[in-house]
């Protein structure tokens, strides 16, 4: 049993994906990108503005789904540039102060609508 997870708070995705999925008890966030979903576009300030973009895009969806960040078991991002990795951990640190998740970031060749940053998360439910 599966159920589709969707926050007016977060972007709408831009392809044929859902922003999560709900399944035994865990909740398996799509990658989200700085995306205002106010305005449907990209965020200024570099890879921290992004950075934090995409973690309050993760925590509507998480607490549309009947979770939060502190129930986050593990995040994966993906940089184009990771010579921005101090820049993105200091966001990351204001978001997973206590007890962080477990982490994978990875240098990609290029990200959605020219972003710099992306992220996505699995939590817990319980």
């Amino acid at each position: 049993m599966r159920s589709i997870v969707k926050s007016k708070d977060a972007p709408e995705p831009i392809g044929p994906y859902s922003q999560a999925v709900i399944s035994d008890q865990l909740v398996f966030c799509s990658g989200q990108l700085g995306v205002d979903p106010r305005t449907g576009k990209m965020v200024d300030g570099g890879t921290a503005g992004e950075a934090r973009r995409c973690l309050e895009n993760l925590k509507a969806i998480l607490e549309q789904a009947g979770t939060d960040l502190t129930k986050v078991l593990r995040c994966t991002i993906f940089m184009t540039d990771l010579m921005d990795f101090q820049a993105l951990n200091s966001v990351y640190a204001e978001f997973f102060s206590a007890s962080p998740p477990a982490m994978t970031t990875i240098q990609v060749a290029a990200l959605p609508r020219g972003a710099k940053v992306e992220i996505d998360a699995i939590a817990s439910l319980s």
